[in-house]
């Protein structure tokens, strides 16, 4: 079954909107895991608009499922990175200023870049994954890296669901079988929610895990968090 790994950026915006710890990152985080969730994705940032270095510090301990890092590799993303040791870190190709990850990786442009971060987060122990979109070519050359899995970046599937679904996701079903082909494993995120989740995860049954936050927390302001969790679970079975 697919992983669900809920991303708690949106419960930190909050937090920071008013000063305080209300909402708690911490706890949220760990009733996550208590509700189901399959891991903790957090996406600092240079400016700390939501999660902060100092959160990332502070959650590693108390995760016992697996932590995601995202964000650009940066000098001090890298070595927030390799203090922390998540299980797992998924390299993006954010401007600094940017409000949300919204393309994937021009791999063969970066690859030196991207192969040495590679090597340099297995030899610590880190699976480590490359933000794309469904372009044969980064997907290829992201294979070259060696890198253990891709993250599909979906905003197109989601963006195109509604006026036909089933186009909407046959690039992303091509990019998955090469991938599969080239011996990654496949991870997929943004803009994933309950009405578009459970016919990506069915149609790309070897899917390993999604990330989701925005769309999560949303709904969970209507469902509560653990049901919301229990209906995004439910939509990957």
């Amino acid at each position: 079954m697919t992983k669900l790994s809920v991303n708690i950026n949106k419960v930190a915006t909050i937090r920071n909107a008013r000063g305080g710890n209300i909402p708690d990152v911490l706890k949220v985080a760990r009733d996550c895991e208590s509700f189901g969730a399959d891991g903790i994705t957090v996406h600092p940032r240079p400016d700390e608009r939501h999660i902060r270095y100092s959160d990332v510090y502070a959650l590693r301990p108390i995760i016992h499922t697996e932590l995601n890092i995202e964000g650009y590799p940066n000098e001090s993303f890298i070595n927030l990175v390799l203090k922390v040791r998540p299980n797992q870190v998924t390299l993006v190709p954010d401007a600094p200023d940017a409000i949300t990850s919204n393309a994937g990786w021009k791999v063969q442009d970066h690859f030196e870049f991207l192969d040495d971060l590679v090597n340099k987060f297995r030899e610590k122990g880190i699976r480590s994954s490359i933000f794309v979109g469904t372009e044969a070519e980064d997907i290829e050359w992201a294979a070259k890296t060696g890198v253990d899995r891709i993250e599909l970046y979906t905003e197109p599937y989601a963006s195109g669901y509604k006026a036909n679904k089933e186009t909407a996701i046959a690039p992303f079903i091509s990019a998955a079988k090469l991938a599969k082909k080239l011996g990654m494993g496949i991870n997929a995120g943004h803009d994933l929610s309950l009405e578009n989740l459970n016919f990506f995860a069915r149609n790309i049954y070897w899917l390993e895990e999604v990330s989701i936050g925005h769309a999560l927390i949303s709904d969970a302001l209507y469902y509560g968090l653990e049901k919301t969790i229990a209906l995004y679970k439910a939509c990957l079975k």
